[in-house]
């Protein structure tokens, strides 16, 4: 028997391949499905079985493409409802792969159709959960809005208490839990950095796993302080449900190389956005103006979908030499499909053409401690959870997922400073505001880890904290 844990950092996901004697399934692919095919290939096995945990959110899975050039069935769980061929299982049923089987496990919660897969030794022994998004690793699976339906985001909580005290809680503590995401994703409050955990360890670290735990405690811990889901999350759902083209057919399509002319000319009739995405100390030296920056080495595709509100929206890249079809592969797993080209040359090409070119202002972290004293506007571009644990005093919270929300309050007169965790999100942030006229923005290289340095120095030497 063979399980494989294929792990893909920026989306935090995991799918799976499973091998017994000579077959495979493989358990929510990502959209480029070819790794699995080769996989099964250099094991002379054959994949069955594609099994979904549920409708996914915030990916594109690959369930349609491998099951059109493997011939595989496609199974999800009770209640789910496609315009594609698929097996819809009962709770209960078993699936036969080599000499183990899989028995669908209904999960509702996180969606109806949520389930689980419980994976079973040739013996007959429980051996292993592939929990979705019902089970994480020191977390439960968010009640999804994405999908549209009448019932309530309490309503759904209350579903995932019972299915997880019914149906999860009773396996034995030494089956393993292979979730479908780990820290960073957006199906979760505090999930952890583990991706791979044991039942109980999960009774005994797991908040919503507490024994003496009620429905309504339950409800009102799942649901306090849940933020929206990111608006792509529909979208996503709904090409999950319908069918997608193949990755290889977005490729063909996007990655066209542009030289400059042309690129300023479809950018203007498109109504393109331009989308940099370079290494943060890159980008604040020099850019496009009007682009906007979301790095490819950071959180890079759920970024794109929580500020890019629809997955149709024409886009034009600027890219690292070499990385344009890693960057349209990104783009495609989360639906974004209508990238009409890259600039030819990257930016190098662009600035030595004499273009305009923009600029973004930034200071040090010690400069800050200035402005502080100034009374300058500082805005906090992390997450809540992070505010909360520690922040400048002075700084207002503006989540970078919802910073259309707060447009209002950022001053159009006199310099503002932006900052995140370590710098990565204030530059998304401070180039998305240029691009809207925000011309006194200024980021804060570093982050609030700078800061929190160069504040306990100050604080050594003047005897007092800007920090709280």
């Amino acid at each position: 028997m063979i399980i494989e844990q294929i792990y893909t950092g920026c989306l935090a996901q995991g799918a799976y391949y499973i091998e017994s004697n000579g077959e495979a399934a493989i358990i929510d692919p990502l959209r480029e499905v070819q790794d699995y095919i080769d996989k099964a290939a250099n094991g002379n096995a054959k994949i069955n079985y594609i099994f979904e945990t549920h409708f996914h959110a915030d990916f594109v899975s690959g369930h349609v493409t491998l099951a059109e050039k493997t011939g595989a069935k496609i199974v999800y769980g009770p209640t789910a409802k496609t315009t594609f061929d698929a097996h819809i299982a009962k709770h209960n049923e078993v699936f036969k792969i080599g000499d183990i089987t899989l028995t669908v496990l209904h999960t509702p919660g996180h969606t109806m159709e949520s389930s689980c897969y419980l994976l079973k030794e040739e013996n007959g022994k429980d051996y292993a959960l592939f929990s979705g998004d019902t089970l994480f690793i020191g977390d439960v699976g968010r009640p999804d809005l994405a999908q549209k339906s009448d019932v309530t985001e309490k309503d759904l909580a209350g579903f995932l208490f019972d299915s997880l005290r019914n149906k999860v809680m009773p396996l034995a503590d030494e089956v393993i839990v292979y979730p479908a995401h780990g820290a960073g994703s957006s199906c979760g409050k505090n999930l952890s950095k583990e991706t791979v955990g044991t039942i109980g360890n999960q009774k005994e670290t797991n908040y919503a796993l507490r024994a003496n735990m009620t429905k309504e405690e339950f409800i009102k811990e799942l649901t306090d302080g849940l933020l929206p889901p990111p608006a792509y999350f529909p979208l996503n759902v709904k090409l999950n449900k319908e069918g997608y083209r193949s990755i290889e057919e977005v490729i063909k399509n996007s990655a066209k190389p542009l030289p400059i002319k042309d690129f300023e000319r479809i950018s203007n009739e498109a109504n393109a956005v331009i989308l940099d995405v370079r290494h943060q100390s890159e980008f604040v030296k020099g850019f496009i103006p009007q682009s906007i920056f979301i790095g490819i080495d950071g959180g890079f595709a759920p970024w794109v979908g929580a500020l890019i509100k629809d997955i149709t929206q024409p886009i034009l890249l600027v890219t690292p030499k070499g990385r344009e079809e890693d960057t349209i592969t990104r783009l495609s797993r989360v639906g974004f499909d209508n990238v009409l080209g890259y600039l030819e040359g990257s930016f190098t090409a662009w600035k030595k053409a004499g273009k305009e070119v923009d600029t973004l202002n930034s200071i040090a972290a010690d400069v800050l401690q200035e402005q502080i004293k100034c009374k300058m506007p500082i805005f906090d571009v992390r997450k809540p959870g992070e505010y909360k644990s520690e922040h400048v005093k002075v700084a207002e919270n503006t989540p970078l997922d919802f910073l259309n929300n707060y447009s209002a309050e950022f001053p159009k007169k006199g310099n503002f400073y932006v900052h995140c965790a370590g710098g990565y999100r204030s530059v998304i942030a401070a180039s998305i505001l240029k691009a809207r006229g925000f011309h006194n923005v200024i980021d804060v290289t570093g982050g609030y880890d700078a800061i929190k340095i160069t504040t306990i120095e100050r604080t050594t030497a003047a005897c007092s904290s800007t920090v709280k």
